[in-house]
């Protein structure tokens, strides 16, 4: 049954696929393109590593820019790693800085564990894009502007006196000015779409321009508009002439000396295809429910940054997947929790506030000792907050945010092509252990992409557990009954018996019961009891997970702990450390609840303890008080990841 995913692989997007043969990785030289395209005029400048950032107002494209100048670098072998940066407004004001929508993308001929510091391109589509990201702009980068957007009008609304243009602002950047807005009208012209729409394809004209600039081969662009706007066709082709078009004027008007090309990553062989977290993670729980030859249901309330994973899983019915849009999260996981109890791998996936309104039925699924996937895509709070931005401050959250004593198994991913493999791990956690787990993701890595390789079914998990069928108590006068909680001595998981299985019916709901019986229970002996042994099977789950491992420095005095997303920014920091004499330790956590069983002996072993984390301390918190150690914070609450040259800095500030 496992092997039933394979051909699932295929309809998850191919045109961000490549096959990498390691004989051929570094073959492909100057004619990377192939023969869609001639790159032959000049000699590309290899450059092997490169960030460019695009903005513009939320509605001129540039997350579909991205998306798609991503596809090609992962098509052309680059390593690559994004960060999609939305307004936090479904539609602010077009022109103001808070409509802005940037999406920035680095790709390289090795391996990149960030989106990159300072951009060395920036694209800006009007004087709001321009204000917003700037400062994003490393010194002697380029820019290229939208030199139709800058009209009086919206130079005011983003706050200029004067045309930047004109003041010797940009002085320190190469500008390149071009008037993408009538350039495209004047390509489209003939195509029929309105005039109030002509210029829109805009977006399609810069990805032609960067597309030049860095010997991109446009015509995996052409196929895909041609699918996506199969039905439109006034559309599909004002789209591909505009993406000739800036690609023919990057190539007539000579924007650079040279273009530019940045040759494949030397990779292991298999199949890659970029990724972002929220799909990897859907796929991964597609998956645990073939590795666990259960039929898989998802209860969720459509909620930012967790949405995509109920719009991907609906799209696969076929693999024995059924969602179901609840009214509200609350009436989300109690669906779940029903068909947790009907036999199926239920999950809910939500955002911190969602996971706030669930608390309640959080609950009462631990007091049912029922297996449920509970996943937490965290963002920017308290409240509403910053919905589009991230954040990793639900940890305490997922650690104690329920009433009663009521420890549950906390997971967390650390890159987006991770998510999978953990989607996969929270599943054989909950089946194992009859026991909700939550698994912890964000907003950066939800929206942002790397290129994954695409595993070998045959080496995916089999996380089947057995569904009682039997009756399972001596009553000692040679029959049998069915006790609900007679315990596996193991793992101290209760049966899991399937409603409508003779002779195994039995009480549910969330008033305590009797050990062993399921009876209700007020008696309080029974109650300690009761609660001590839900709290052992989570605390055992520690002999059952890996061991945590030391990387680099093993024997340095200086240890960083993390967890979550900080892992890519501090993986490139601990390299720029080194480059600067300071040679530290490293430990990043996927478990957080149990800890891994040696973490207490590792933290022993080091003076300084540091905890990068997107909240205001809450992991550090937790190592202080289990372990009694000196650790040290390292926060960020501002709605963006660290990168490598910030927290390169405050690492340095703490190790001064």
């Amino acid at each position: 049954m496992v092997r039933s995913i394979a051909g699932r692989y295929r309809s998850f997007g191919v045109d961000t696929c490549r096959r990498v043969d390691p004989s051929s990785v570094r073959s492909q030289g100057m004619h990377l393109q192939g023969e869609h395209m001639s790159v032959e005029v000049t000699t590309p400048q290899v450059v092997h590593d490169v960030t460019i950032r695009m903005a513009g107002d939320s509605g001129d494209g540039m997350q579909l820019t991205g998306d798609r100048f991503t596809a090609l670098a992962a098509l052309a072998g680059n390593d690559l790693a994004t960060l999609p940066d939305f307004p936090a407004e479904i539609r602010a004001p077009a022109g103001t800085l808070p409509g802005v929508s940037a999406f920035q993308v680095r790709i390289a001929d090795r391996e990149v564990t960030t989106p990159g510091d300072d951009a060395a391109v920036l694209v800006a589509m009007n004087p709001a894009a321009l204000r917003s990201e700037l400062p994003r702009l490393a010194k002697g980068g380029t820019l290229i502007l939208n030199g139709d957007g800058f009209d009086e009008r919206s130079l005011i609304k983003a706050g200029y006196d004067a045309d930047p243009r004109e003041t010797g602002e940009l002085e320190a950047f190469a500008v390149i000015d071009v008037p993408m807005t009538s350039l495209t009208k004047t390509a489209v012209k003939g195509t029929g779409v309105s005039g109030r729409h002509a210029g829109r394809s805009k977006n399609f004209f810069a990805l032609g321009v960067l597309s030049w600039m860095y010997s991109r081969d446009t015509e995996p662009v052409n196929a895909w508009i041609d699918s996506k706007f199969a039905k439109d066709d006034a559309v599909r082709q004002a789209n591909r002439k505009a993406l000739f078009a800036g690609h023919a004027f990057g190539e007539t008007a000579e924007l650079a000396a040279v273009q530019m090309i940045v040759p494949p990553a030397v990779r292991a062989p298999g199949t890659y295809r970029s990724v972002d977290g929220n799909t990897a993670l859907a796929w991964g729980l597609i998956a645990a429910g073939v590795c666990a030859r259960l039929p898989v249901f998802l209860g969720s309330y459509p909620i930012t940054p967790a949405s995509a994973i109920l719009h991907e899983l609906a799209h696969h019915p076929d693999a024995g997947v059924r969602t179901f849009q609840a009214e509200d999260e609350i009436a989300a996981i109690t669906a779940a929790i029903g068909a947790a109890f009907g036999g199926h791998l239920a999950m809910t996936t939500t955002s911190g506030p969602g996971l706030s309104l669930k608390a309640e039925a959080l609950g009462l699924v631990d007091a049912l000792e029922l297996p449920l996937v509970v996943v937490n895509i965290q963002r920017g709070g308290p409240s509403t907050g910053l919905p589009t931005k991230t954040e990793a401050s639900d940890l305490m959250q997922a650690m104690y945010g329920r009433h009663g004593e009521s420890p549950l198994p906390v997971i967390a991913a650390s890159r987006p092509s991770e998510c999978f493999e953990v989607a996969i791990e929270a599943a054989r956690l909950a089946l194992k252990y009859r026991t909700p787990v939550i698994l912890l993701s964000d907003g950066y890595l939800a929206n942002s992409s790397e290129p994954w390789l695409v595993p070998d079914v045959d080496t995916l998990p089999d996380i089947s557990v057995e569904q009682t069928t039997e009756l399972n108590h001596d009553r000692g006068d040679g029959s049998a009954e069915f006790w609900p909680y007679e315990r596996d001595p193991e793992t101290l998981a209760r049966p899991w018996a399937v409603p409508g299985t003779p002779g195994l019916e039995h009480r549910i709901g969330g008033i305590e019961k009797a050990d062993g019986t399921g009876n209700i229970s007020y008696d309080p002996d029974n109650h300690q009891r009761m609660t001590d042994l839900r709290a052992a099977k989570v605390a055992g789950i520690a002999a059952d997970i890996p061991l945590v491992e030391v990387s680099g420095k093993v024997d340095s005095d200086v240890l960083i702990v993390g967890w979550g997303s900080t892992w890519g920014a501090i993986t490139h920091a601990m390299a720029r450390l080194k480059n600067a004499g300071h040679q530290v330790a490293h430990v990043h956590l996927r478990h957080l609840n149990p800890f891994p069983a040696n973490l207490g002996e590792v933290l022993g072993r080091y003076s300084t303890i540091l905890v990068p984390e997107l909240n205001s301390g809450q992991l550090s918190r937790l190592l202080r008080a289990e372990f009694l150690v000196d650790a040290h914070s390292i926060s960020k609450v501002a709605g963006q990841p660290f990168s490598a040259a910030e927290l390169t800095a405050r690492i340095s500030e703490v190790l001064r």
